[in-house]
């Protein structure tokens, strides 16, 4: 009997997505720094 993963939880499917979204967050960030002048903080005015 196949033993099928889910897709939710802490399965290796969802962790390769999480890693893969939080390193487009990451660049994207540098990005917006680079292209602003201001942290993520300050252009939510956290800072």
């Amino acid at each position: 009997m196949e033993k099928k993963e889910g897709k939710f939880g802490f399965t290796n499917y969802a962790e390769i997505w999480n890693g893969r979204l939080a390193m487009i967050g990451f660049v994207t960030a540098l990005i917006v720094e680079m292209n602003t002048g201001h942290g993520v903080l300050a252009q939510f005015g956290l800072m």
